[in-house]
């Protein structure tokens, strides 16, 4: 039996979740996140649903992971498909099975809501977690990711 519970975030869980993706955002990519936008972003998602799902693993009244979903809409397959994205464990959590209890979670609910596919975000050169999710069963796509982000 695990040592932690995993549920849906709740506004109270805003600092971790900023704190979570600040540590995220340096380990994988050596990016220094605005703090005044990343916490307004994290408000945002808390707070409407239909942006996104936050959930998070908890031992002992403390959070130690998180994922978020996302939402696509695939024409093609006539449904929605659930993106893992901000995928984070606290390091001394990690290796014990922490993400797994997330997306096996994940996909129940995912599968309860009537998702018709699960794709994850993954930075190309974290290898560790590549070879975690594909050990959950994840595989590489034929899709390359383009982004643009005007202001």
């Amino acid at each position: 039996m695990p040592e932690w519970t995993v549920r849906r975030a709740v506004p109270e869980d805003r600092d971790t979740i900023v704190e979570f993706n600040r540590r995220m955002a340096e380990e994988t990519e050596g990016l220094h996140l605005d703090l005044a936008v990343l916490t307004q972003g994290v408000e945002a998602a808390l707070t409407d649903p239909a942006r996104c799902l936050y959930f998070v693993a908890e031992s002992e009244g403390g959070v130690i992971g998180q994922t978020m979903i996302t939402f696509e809409w695939s024409d093609w397959r006539n449904g929605c498909v659930w993106w893992f994205q901000s995928v984070y464990v606290a390091p001394e959590w990690r290796r014990r099975g922490v993400f797994r209890s997330l997306y096996e979670h994940v996909m129940q609910e995912g599968r309860r809501a009537g998702a018709i596919g699960f794709r994850l975000y993954a930075v190309s050169d974290n290898t560790r977690a590549l070879d975690a999710y594909r050990r959950l069963g994840l595989s590489p796509t034929h899709y390359i990711v383009l982004e643009c982000f005007p202001r």
